[in-house]
């Protein structure tokens, strides 16, 4: 025992428990330290896939970051989505849905839906985190993007397409976290529809799997020769671009950003005149996970008022 301005108790130290952010990018456990008892959340999608021949363009994976009650000391598992798979070309199907993502707290699972995969003539766009872009024909609607009943949503709905005479049409963009999917813009430009852009997670920064400092960018629509045509442009936060005609890119489309929940990018299609080709749609990137748990500092007992200042003057005193 030790007096302490009068007072007798215990000299004490206060405890300090760092913070610590745990990225996670397969599925994996992150456990959490001691003293936490709520942590913020970071939980992508994987991107939907996008779809061959001027279809539409995988939307982003849906994005959730929200706080969340943890238990200290105790392990959690999360799972992390895969992007969906991209349409081949020749051919007339959808680009694949992605995969959805979740972690589990006890008796609660926090999810983040799969991106929408993109249109493909009579095949509808996906609906998700965020939706597919629509088809050039058939189904131009871009598919609607899925809000839980929890606290955030999670993207936005993708691009409509166009149809028009003389093959001047296209596909639309795939939704992202941050804004709707791209339609078609016809003249002045002819440019299929471009990927809805990714959002900043507020809370990760420095995350490793940031793309153009976000996540969870849509997918762009692929181009057509015929029509002139250029392929969107992807979405900021991985959405991959749409392909363009031969001379002047790859006619495939890119892929979304690997652990950033892009979409994938739409294929192109070029001739008559000259050879007809069909390039495939590309698929959406997978999901990653993140939490963050902040730092803590206890102080329980009795105090030296020198103490006192010391931790305070150092910052690791109790707010």
């Amino acid at each position: 025992m030790a007096g302490n301005g009068g007072i007798i108790g215990p000299c004490n130290a206060a405890a300090v428990q760092a913070e610590v952010i745990t990225y996670i990018t397969s599925d994996g456990s992150v456990t959490t330290q001691p003293q936490t008892t709520t942590a913020t959340m970071l939980l992508i999608a994987g991107g939907g896939g996008g779809a061959a021949e001027r279809g539409g363009a995988g939307g982003a994976g849906g994005l959730r970051e929200m706080s969340i009650p943890v238990v200290g000391a105790t392990s959690y598992c999360a799972v992390v989505g895969g992007g969906g798979a991209g349409s081949p070309a020749p051919g007339g199907a959808a680009g694949v849905d992605g995969t959805n993502s979740t972690f589990t707290v006890g008796c609660t699972v926090y999810t983040s839906e799969g991106g929408g995969g993109g249109a493909h003539g009579p095949n509808a766009a996906g609906t998700g985190g965020s939706g597919g872009g629509g088809s050039n024909t058939v189904n131009l609607s871009g598919g609607a993007a899925n809000t839980p009943p929890q606290p955030c949503n999670q993207g936005y709905a993708g691009g409509d397409g166009a149809a028009a005479p003389g093959n001047v049409d296209g596909g639309g963009g795939g939704g992202g976290a941050g804004a709707v999917g791209g339609t078609f813009v016809a003249s002045p430009g002819n440019v299929a529809g471009a990927g809805g852009v990714g959002i900043a997670p507020a809370c990760f920064p420095a995350a490793p799997f940031l793309s153009s400092c976000k996540v969870a960018g849509g997918g762009g629509a692929g181009g057509d020769a015929r029509g002139c045509i250029t392929g969107g442009v992807g979405g900021a936060g991985g959405g991959g671009s749409g392909g363009n005609v031969p001379g002047t890119g790859p006619g495939d489309g890119t892929a979304g950003g690997t652990n950033t929940g892009g979409g994938g990018g739409g294929g192109s299609v070029y001739g008559p005149p000259g050879p007809s080709l069909s390039f495939s749609g590309q698929a959406g990137g997978s999901g990653a996970f993140a939490l963050k748990e902040s730092k803590v500092v206890t102080a329980p007992g009795i105090w030296q008022m020198n103490t006192v200042y010391e931790y305070v003057k150092d910052g690791n005193w109790l707010p």
